[in-house]
């Protein structure tokens, strides 16, 4: 695929992040057309230029213009909605994604989609707690990886055109993983990191704690405030990957106790200097 400025762009799904992506490739001189079931959603995108057409459902006419279609679904929702469309897609449509899990859902879609159409899916690694089109900011790409994931299905050409999005929408890092190493990876990054805060949401419900809270339990719980839907949906389509990041995060805390219970002092020092060390990794990679 050929991607450049004279492509026709269609997302269909223009939440945070579809909205994000919409805003971004407008503010390059991208032309972008936009599918939400949400009448306020297009109603929103329109009046704010986020994007130059929308509709609230497939119209065949719009979606045999897309050049590229970028999927902002839930995945099982998207290969749902992939079934039942991509009759409408020209051929050589190229497709990508934003979702959050790869395995069986990158493979489930290449077998049934149509020999003319390609499939490259990658995964924006940026959000907010916030959801929906209203909260859309183009800015939070600037610091965030981007993720390819292609298989041998895919084409330098399509692969090239995904990468080519990443760079438009000025992702600071852009990689490419196979889907496995995809998903061990964001089970471990994003998912146990949402359940570690969601727990700590929920072991105590002391009314009180919200007057008294300082910026450490703000900084571990901010991502708390959770889509109820979507992260269901990730968690049980990773669910192995994610039990065994819960089992290897609950030893870790398991064996700070047992250092708490010998009062261990020198112990526990050791388990810190080696946290602090690995952060600094990530620190050094800003």
């Amino acid at each position: 695929m050929n991607f450049d400025k004279n492509s026709q762009i269609v997302i269909v799904g223009v939440g945070l992040i579809g909205g994000s992506y919409a805003m971004g490739l407008t503010r390059q001189g991208y032309r972008v057309s936009a599918i939400d079931t949400n009448p306020a959603s297009i109603e929103f995108g329109l009046q704010q230029g986020l994007f130059a057409e929308g509709a609230t459902k497939p119209e065949p006419a719009l979606l045999a213009k897309a050049d590229l279609l970028i999927m902002g679904l839930y995945p099982t929702a998207m290969l749902d909605w992939l079934r039942a469309n991509q009759q409408h897609l020209r051929p050589g449509t190229l497709i990508t994604d934003v979702s959050g899990v790869k395995s069986n859902i990158v493979d489930v879609a290449q077998d049934f989609l149509r020999p003319d159409l390609e499939f490259c899916a990658s995964h924006p690694m940026a959000g907010t707690e916030r959801s929906g089109i209203q909260n859309a900011d183009c800015r939070i790409f600037a610091n965030a990886n981007f993720i390819i994931t292609p298989t041998e299905r895919n084409t330098p050409a399509g692969i090239a055109a995904v990468r080519r999005l990443a760079e438009i929408l000025q992702f600071k890092t852009i990689r490419e993983l196979d889907i496995h190493t995809h998903d061990h990876m964001i089970g471990f990054l994003s998912q146990l990191t949402h359940a570690i805060a969601v727990s700590l949401m929920t072991c105590n419900d002391d009314e009180e704690l919200a007057a008294f809270t300082g910026d450490s339990f703000r900084d571990l719980t901010r991502i708390a405030r959770i889509n109820d839907v979507m992260w269901s949906e990730l968690f049980l389509l990773n669910r192995d990957i994610l039990i065994e990041n819960i089992d290897c995060f609950s030893d870790e805390l398991h064996r700070l106790r047992q250092l708490l219970q010998a009062q261990d002092r020198e112990g526990l020092r050791h388990m810190f200097r080696k946290s602090t060390a690995r952060r600094a990794q990530f620190d050094a990679n800003k």
